[in-house]
C-alpha cells in the first residue's frame, strides 16, 4: 500500500508518515515547507510544493500510480495568526485544499482521509460527532468550511472522504525522528515545559470553573495514537465509507483521550514524570475562556478499532525528551 501525505514534513504529517513506514505503507510526501523540516523528511520520497499545484500533482501521480489514498495534513493551524490574517488561511486551507481534491480526482485517486479539529465544536464533554457546529475562529472555520465542502463534493463525484477530528496532540516521535518544530508552541503543555525550564511559575487561569476540580479541561491525545488512528482509518477505508446508493461517502470520526485533562491533572501529571513541584500562580479566568472540551470516542473505537494506548504522562515524557533533542535533530534553524 502506498499513500500520498500532504504536509508530511509537519509535527502530525511527519508523525504519520513514520508511523506508516514502520507499518509497512510506502509514502510519498508534499510539503512546501512553509512550516514543516526538510530534517523529517530526508530519506523520504518527497516533492517541495503546494496543494494546489495541478502541475505537481500529476507529476507525482505519473511517478507512483499506485497510490491507493491521501491523507490531506497540510494547514494553517495558528489561531491567533488566522485572526490577524483571515483571507490567507481561507486561501490556504479550503481554496487551496478544493484545488487539491480537483486534482485528485482527476489522477483517479478517489480515496481522502482529512486531518481535521474538533476546534469546530462548542465547549462541551464528551462532545459526539452529531454535536452542532460553532467554530470560534477563522482557523476553526476554515476547517468546518472544507468538511462541508468533502460533504457535497463526495455526494456528487466519486470522492469518498472521512474527517478525524482531534484537539491537541502531545509528545514526539519516540524514535527521536521528529515532534513540535516550534520553539515557542502555545499550547498549554508547550508552555508548562518553557515555565518548568525557565523556573517560573505555570498560571492557572481560574479555578471556579464546572469541571471535576474546578480547573479548566482540555483533550490532549498522543500523535503516535493520531498516527495510528490514521492508519488504521487508511486500512479500513473501503469499509466505513462506499458510493453506493445505500453507502456513506463521507463520514467523521472524533480522536481524543475520551475523558480530558484538566489543568491540575496536567500538573500532577507533569510531575510524576519529572519527579519535582512545577510552581503555580493563580491569575484568574481570561477574557473568552471557558471550562474547555473533549470529544466522546466511541465511534472511532467501533469503526477504526481505535483506542488511544499512550497515556498523559507518555505524552509528557516523549514532549521533553524531544525538547532537549530538538536543536539536534533540526541542524538548520529552528522555527521562532
Amino acid at each position: 500500500m502506498k499513500v500520498l501525505i500532504t504536509g508530511g514534513a509537519g509535527f502530525i504529517g511527519s508523525t504519520i508518515a513514520s508511523r506508516c513506514l514502520d507499518e509497512g505503507i510506502e509514502v510519498v510526501i508534499l510539503d512546501n515547507l512553509s512550516t514543516g523540516r526538510a530534517e523529517f523528511v530526508k530519506d523520504r520520497t518527497w516533492y517541495r510544493g503546494r496543494t494546489d499545484d495541478g502541475t505537481l500533482i500529476d507529476r507525482i501521480f505519473a511517478d507512483h500510480p499506485d497510490i491507493v489514498a491521501t491523507i490531506g495534513c497540510a494547514a494553517k493551524i495558528v489561531v491567533p495568526e488566522s485572526v490577524a490574517e483571515p483571507l490567507h488561511y481561507y486561501s490556504e486551507n479550503v481554496a487551496a485544499g478544493l484545488a487539491l481534491i480537483g486534482h485528485l480526482l482527476r489522477n483517479g485517486c478517489e480515496r481522502f482521509l482529512f486531518s481535521s479539529s474538533a476546534a469546530i465544536y462548542a465547549p462541551g464533554l464528551g462532545i459526539t460527532e452529531q454535536a452542532p457546529l460553532a467554530p470560534m475562529s477563522p482557523y476553526a472555520r476554515t476547517k468546518a468550511h472544507f468538511e462541508q465542502a468533502l460533504e457535497d463534493i463526495t455526494a456528487g463525484t466519486p470522492l469518498r472522504a472521512v474527517s478525524l477530528r482531534y484537539f491537541n496532540p502531545i509528545g514526539a516521535d519516540r524514535k527521536g525522528r521528529s515532534g513540535l518544530q516550534v520553539r515557542r508552541p502555545t499550547h498549554a503543555l508547550g508552555v508548562m515545559i518553557d515555565k518548568y525550564h525557565a523556573g517560573e511559575p505555570y498560571p492557572i487561569t481560574g479555578t471556579d470553573w464546572e469541571t471535576r476540580d474546578g480547573t479548566g479541561i482540555r483533550d490532549y491525545v498522543h500523535v503516535e495514537d493520531l498516527a495510528d488512528a490514521h492508519i488504521a482509518a487508511v486500512r479500513r477505508f473501503d469499509t466505513i465509507t462506499s458510493n453506493g446508493p445505500d453507502g456513506t461517502a463521507y463520514r467523521v470520526i472524533n480522536l481524543g483521550s475520551g475523558t480530558g485533562t484538566t489543568v491540575r491533572e496536567l500538573i500532577k501529571a507533569f510531575e510524576n514524570v519529572t519527579g519535582k513541584p512545577l510552581p503555580t500562580e493563580l491569575v484568574g479566568r481570561r477574557p473568552g475562556d471557558n471550562a474547555g472540551a473533549y470529544p466522546d470516542i466511541t465511534l472511532a473505537h467501533e469503526l477504526l478499532g481505535w483506542k488511544p494506548t499512550l497515556t498523559i504522562e507518555q505524552g509528557i515524557a516523549d514532549s521533553l525528551a524531544w525538547y532537549g533533542r530538538r536543536d539536534l535533530v533540526l541542524t538548520e534553524g529552528t522555527e521562532e
